[in-house]
């Protein structure tokens, strides 16, 4: 998958402790969010959710995560203003053709034509999910809750 920082990503081929959260977008200057996107069951939040891995990204680090990744089926360049204007230390993927959707099963909802990922987070450990978070919410709280299992369960 394309990610914010320039390179590909295989989530499936990664070494060691990895966290991947997917969200179903985020807004910015001039784009505008579905109608009604407040009303929408989980879609409310994947800014501060981003925020939230941002602030914790050193802590997350420091107990074992050794990459982490948000993921949305927006397009590269959408998540690429995001990043840059939010400061994301870590990539964004791009699953804007739900290929990693399509494999893994994820959980999707369908606004105005767009599929978007429901709100999850994984863990990965060489490969292998060893821990996933659905639903998520708050949104703000997931990076807390990812940490605080990281703790709990060292590799």
């Amino acid at each position: 998958m394309a990610a914010t920082d320039g390179g590909t990503v295989d989530p499936a081929n990664l070494a060691g402790r990895t966290v991947v959260f997917a969200y179903p977008k985020t807004g910015g200057p001039g784009r505008a969010i579905p109608e009604g996107w407040d009303q929408i069951p989980g879609a409310r939040g994947c800014t501060p959710q981003n925020c939230a891995f941002r602030d914790l990204h050193r802590e997350l680090s420091a107990a074992g995560a050794g990459a982490v990744f948000g993921v949305s089926t927006q397009s590269t360049a959408d998540q690429q203003e995001a990043a840059a204007r939010l400061h994301l230390p870590f990539p964004s993927l791009s699953d804007a053709k739900l290929e990693l959707a399509r494999a893994w099963k994820l959980p999707t909802t369908t606004v105005e034509g767009a599929v978007l990922l429901k709100r999850l987070t994984l863990i990965i450990d060489d490969g292998r999910i060893a821990k996933v978070f659905y639903p998520v919410f708050p949104p703000d709280r997931n990076a807390g809750d990812v940490l605080l299992w990281f703790k709990a369960h060292p590799k």
